[in-house]
């Protein structure tokens, strides 16, 4: 009786913790890629993303940087290649004990551990290189996975396999920018009744 009380408590968390997470879809000029976001693993990063895609701010920016065999980067340049303006910089969430595998989003940054704003990025392929050892120098802290695509891999390869070259970002040359925009049109939360 008490197997059968603990699993009956145990599924019905396990169903809490679901529904606290946030289904987006990421409406790309390749295909739509389907996401959940673990609200309750990375609270800061995934408010932070979500702040960004319900204000519209994502409209209209790029992949601008694709590595075949590693991941697909975008949310911080608009079509022509410019720097968007974003919000101040969140804390780093990469100890929470999620993994940079295939499929899950992350907050990129620069080589500050805690300089992440509006862009993020998707693992083609399992990047262990990329998780967090540990928070005592910058290049261990790692990047902060938050969330998980759950349909459009297919779309996520497209993209990873566009042909890219080096380009100017914001005047700045820049290597690894697909030659044809990889635009994402929007991304929105999906109502969790559909």
């Amino acid at each position: 009786m008490k197997k059968l009380l603990f699993a009956t408590l145990l599924s019905l968390f396990s169903n809490l913790a679901i529904a606290d997470n946030v289904r987006i879809v990421i409406n790309t000029s390749e295909g739509n890629i389907e996401a959940e976001l673990f609200a309750q693993d990375a609270p800061i990063s995934v408010e932070n993303f979500l702040r960004y895609a319900d204000e519209g701010w994502y409209e209209n920016t790029i992949f601008h940087r694709v590595i075949p065999g590693f991941m697909i980067q975008g949310g911080g340049f608009t079509t022509n290649h410019q720097r968007k303006k974003t919000y101040s910089p969140i804390q780093n969430e990469a100890q929470n004990g999620l993994k940079n595998t295939r499929g899950t989003l992350a907050m990129a940054r620069t080589n500050d551990p805690h300089s992440a704003t509006s862009q993020f990025f998707i693992n083609t392929v399992d990047n262990p290189s990329l998780n967090h050892t540990h928070a005592g120098h910058p290049a261990s802290w790692g990047y902060a996975v938050f969330g998980k695509v759950t349909k459009g891999m297919n779309v996520v390869d497209a993209i990873s396999a566009t042909p890219t070259g080096r380009a100017a970002l914001s005047g700045y040359p820049a290597p690894d920018v697909p030659r044809t925009p990889v635009i994402i049109h929007s991304i929105t939360r999906v109502d969790s009744a559909e």
